[in-house]
């Protein structure tokens, strides 16, 4: 069977309702089911500026030349049959709820945006506020948006995006996972968390703990570079492990950890993406898209499905633990 066409029907249409009694899920153009996620790539980016969160503005790229460039990309997801793309843009990194409305319109791609606050590359990328207020105060602005809509334009977040530095957390970026603990457990949005090493992620799995919230709302963002220890710990405690770097240098790598994971029954809590795209405001037209979000199928796919993995573990990765994770 040609790859494509196993796609098509194996991970897209011919894959049952996953979890068809639980909480909604909001894209950008309303909420589904989790059910109805389907095959999704479940960390990737449309748009991100690295100017910082002082001089962060829409007014920094034109929505019609970014649909016009990125749209493409999309297009050919929904042909290889991905139904959903999580974008993890954050506020004050580019995020742009009605550029990824109007190219969910156009791809028939079904897009998740995010709420919080992206503490990681020294905080270049959070707003003054964040330094004097409370983890309270901040989770107020994160419940307001998943409430009311974000920047007035009605579209909700389906998850927190954080983010903090490498080494121990700080007493800032304590706060901001303080403040993600409390805006889940009054919206019960997962937690993605820019993290890496594992150090870091640990420690905020432990303040999760500390504030109530069951450590299976929290998604280890960058967990590829770990080992299978870290892994399998983070998978104890209930955590997601998302590697989520694929790209055109790394496929072998990346077959030989997902291998790991299957034959340490760890697949259950993994997620996998490219961390792929993105337009940058900064490059004149965008700058050159580097990477794309095909890596997956168009190479890993194939070395996977040579050493063994089967139909039923893709589902699981692409489709039933996504549905999982914006479950929790």
């Amino acid at each position: 069977m040609k790859r494509r066409t196993f796609l098509k029907t194996s991970l897209a249409a011919g894959f049952g309702s996953v979890l068809a009694a639980k909480p909604r899920v909001n894209t950008v153009r309303g909420s589904i089911r989790a059910s109805e996620l389907g095959m999704t790539l479940i960390h990737e980016h449309i748009l991100v500026d690295f100017i910082g969160a002082d001089k962060s503005s829409l007014d920094r790229w034109e929505r019609p030349v970014v649909v016009a460039k990125m749209l493409p990309y999309l297009q050919t997801l929904r042909q290889l049959g991905v139904r959903t793309l999580v974008e993890c843009t954050p506020a004050y990194l580019g995020r742009d709820p009605r550029l990824l409305q109007e190219l969910s319109e156009k791809s028939g791609v079904q897009l998740l945006t995010n709420t919080g606050y992206y503490g990681a590359s020294n905080d270049k990328y959070l707003p003054a506020h964040a330094r004097t207020e409370t983890a309270d105060q901040l989770a107020d602005r994160w419940v307001a948006e998943f409430q009311n809509g974000i920047d007035g334009t009605g579209i909700r977040p389906a998850f927190l995006k954080i983010g903090v530095n490498p080494g121990p957390l700080s007493d800032l970026h304590r706060k901001l996972i303080t403040a993600a603990a409390r805006t889940h457990k009054r919206t019960g949005l997962p937690i993605y968390s820019h993290t890496g090493p594992y150090v870091p992620a640990f420690e905020q799995i432990d303040v999760l703990k500390q504030e109530g919230v069951d450590p299976a709302a929290f998604v280890w963002v960058h967990a590829q570079g770990q080992n299978m220890v870290h892994y399998a710990r983070a998978v104890r405690e209930g955590a997601w492990v998302s590697l989520d770097g694929l790209d055109d240098s790394n496929v072998g790598q990346y077959a030989e950890n997902l291998l790991l994971m299957k034959e340490n029954r760890l697949l259950h809590r993994t997620l996998l993406s490219h961390d792929a795209g993105w337009y940058d405001p900064a490059q004149p037209e965008g700058g050159s898209i580097g990477r794309d979000y095909t890596v997956l199928f168009r190479r890993l796919m194939p070395e996977l499905n040579k050493k063994g993995f089967t139909q039923k573990e893709w589902k699981q990765l692409l489709v039933d633990n996504p549905a999982k994770v914006f479950s929790a």
